[in-house]
């Protein structure tokens, strides 16, 4: 749910081909990716107004134990884990005439993990998080890729996505309590959780060398369920665009 807006994109994650084994001289070691953009996104979730914010992205990419063996390192075919987070930018009722009345939502923080299974022309995830903060709710992801490699350098991806949230998550994003309905233009609106948005993400990355690339991605979602139900959309819009371009730099520190 416009995963890719209304949070500072950032994905710790585990590659596939987890403790493979490494080259005899590797000395022991870490190395990752810091990628800096920006993004476009809706100003909250099913606001039909878009805004421009910084977009941000860190991924563990191998850890080296300096015995021969090593955490990550180059993709192999199969089963991985990664870490997943996930940053939504708080709703300030006083900045949209359209929320009067409705309580404001603090910036929430997302954590937890996912599992992805890899082949060479698709890749097949789900993910899980506890937030922290703006709300305290169970969310995950599901999602696949079809993947297209024209040449070395640049890769291409495109596939769909599917975003549940608890009730909790459903309430504290597109509920109406009585109290907001009293003080706004609003029915109440108690909306349970499940399957909330669905949609496709198309995504580009080309890399110059061995530590930088650039990489991007557009994205659309339509809100399901009881998010498409709630009268917060009748005062924007069930469908959800995103856009983001960034620098990626990768890092290796030998310890």
């Amino acid at each position: 749910m416009k995963r890719a807006g209304a949070l500072i994109g950032a994905i710790l994650w585990i590659p596939a081909g987890a403790f493979a084994q490494s080259s005899p001289d590797t000395g022991a070691g870490v190395e990752f990716s810091f990628g800096a953009g920006v993004q476009v996104r809706p100003e909250y979730f099913g606001s039909d107004e878009y805004e421009t914010q910084p977009d941000f992205k860190l991924s563990l990419e191998e850890v080296r134990f300096g015995n021969g063996r090593s955490f990550g390192g180059d993709p192999a075919d199969g089963l991985s884990f990664r870490g997943s987070f996930r940053s939504i930018g708080e709703r300030d009722s006083d900045d949209f005439g359209e929320l009067d009345g409705l309580d404001d939502i603090d910036r929430a923080l997302e954590l937890g993990f996912g599992i992805v299974y890899t082949q060479p022309g698709y890749e097949v995830f789900a993910d899980l998080r506890q937030g922290f903060g703006g709300h305290e709710s169970l969310v995950g992801e599901v999602g696949a890729d079809a993947i297209l490699r024209p040449t070395d350098q640049l890769s291409m991806s495109v596939g769909p996505r599917v975003f549940f949230g608890s009730d909790d998550y459903a309430e504290t994003y597109f509920g109406i309590t009585e109290e907001e309905a009293a003080a706004s233009d609003f029915d109440a609106f108690d909306p349970e959780g499940g399957a909330l948005s669905a949609g496709l993400e198309v995504g580009v990355s080309y890399r110059f060398n061995d530590r930088w690339s650039v990489d991007g991605a557009v994205a659309y979602d339509r809100y399901l369920g009881d998010a498409a139900d709630s009268p917060i959309m009748e005062e924007g819009s069930e469908d959800q665009y995103t856009a983001r371009v960034g620098l990626v730099r990768t890092f290796s520190f030998g310890f």
